[in-house]
């Protein structure tokens, strides 16, 4: 039915009814919230990002931590160094000696023995090549058998087993006094005693046991982020990243990166090529050229935690929305403004040859 005053004026009560201010408040405010609401979906625009976590590392695998082991079994007889203390290469870190104290002047006379030896079968040898030769003379006139001749022969072949028995024997003593020798552990590089295993003091200790490790001091920073594999096929090398350091003050808009602080910027430099057992892609990321340069070694130092977020297309809010909401993946990148314009130029090249041929059959 129509509406009508007239109706109205029959239902006294119904008349004097009025809606609330409150309630007309709140509905013009929803009102003009979903107005918004829709008016940012459909116009403003939204850096999508692909997120991860990592830490800071070196860049030259030479400058991360390394590992100071013992060469020969036996026992710390020495520490040379102390936590926290800065060592040059080469520098000694701790004597490993064997549990006979008298090894090493052991092996020496053993081997003066065996040289000794080896002497003695020498001469011998040389001794029977005469007999050889005398009998195999007096064998051709008639005047030795046979099996004298055979014998002298026998006894060179014995004396020659016996020297290679006996320099085998001085190569084992040789490699025994080699490995003896590095019983001085030194440091493989220049840095700064981090840990030290000093457990390894009062027991025995094998080849390959870790005595300390050593971090180095300079190092070239970069930053690895562990990224989910949805979005791997989408990154490329030299793609923008944000950047956001533990224990660094930061606010951050992945959408709007203008509108972020305390982030930096960094790009990437490499992706593995393989997951990680977690499933997770490792991608390597190095200072932005041009760009502010990352905090000072003393507030960012290897192994600190980091969060990235490397950029991608620019959509609008809506798409993102609807794109999250559906758990899509994110837009495949587009060809780089530099490429476009070299290509362009290329084909704008072909073109000119391709008219100044045509022009040259003419004529």
């Amino acid at each position: 039915m129509p509406y009508s005053p007239d109706r109205v004026a029959h239902f006294p009560t119904l008349a004097k009814m009025r809606a609330p201010r409150s309630a007309v408040t709140v509905a013009w405010l929803l009102f003009i919230g979903i107005a918004v609401a829709i008016a940012i979906m459909a116009l403003v625009p939204w850096v999508q990002t692909a997120n991860g976590t990592g830490q800071v590392v070196a860049l030259d695998p030479d400058d991360r931590q390394q590992q100071v082991t013992a060469f020969v079994p036996g026992r710390v007889e020495r520490w040379y160094v102390h936590d926290g203390q800065h060592v040059e290469r080469g520098d000694p870190i701790a004597r490993v000696v064997d549990l006979d104290p008298d090894l090493l002047s052991r092996l020496r006379a053993e081997r003066a023995q065996v040289e000794a030896e080896i002497a003695a079968v020498q001469q011998s040898r040389a001794v029977a090549g005469i007999d050889v030769s005398r009998t195999a003379q007096l064998f051709a006139e008639g005047l030795a058998a046979r099996r004298d001749y055979e014998q002298t022969q026998i006894k060179v072949a014995d004396a020659g087993a016996k020297l290679a028995e006996a320099r085998a024997k001085l190569n084992r003593i040789d490699i025994q006094l080699n490995r003896q020798s590095a019983q001085m552990v030194r440091a493989p590089r220049d840095g700064r005693v981090q840990q030290l295993n000093a457990t390894t003091g009062g027991s025995m200790v094998s080849p390959g046991t870790v005595l300390a490790v050593i971090a180095p001091e300079r190092v070239e920073r970069a930053v690895e982020l562990f990224v989910d594999g949805r979005d791997v096929p989408v990154l490329r090398p030299g793609r923008p990243v944000r950047l956001e350091f533990e224990g660094w003050p930061a606010i951050q808009f992945s959408g709007w990166p203008s509108v972020a602080q305390g982030m930096f910027d960094g790009r990437v430099r490499t992706i593995d090529p393989n997951a990680a057992p977690d499933g997770l892609f490792r991608i390597l990321v190095e200072p932005q050229p041009g760009k502010p340069a990352w905090p000072a070694r003393e507030f960012v130092r290897p192994g600190g935690k980091v969060r990235g977020w490397v950029q991608g297309e620019t959509v609008l809010v809506g798409y993102e929305l609807w794109r999250q909401l559906n758990d899509f993946p994110l837009e495949f990148g587009r060809r780089p403004a530099a490429a476009a314009y070299g290509a362009a130029k290329g084909e704008a090249k072909g073109m000119d040859a391709k008219a100044s041929d045509e022009e040259g059959g003419k004529k």
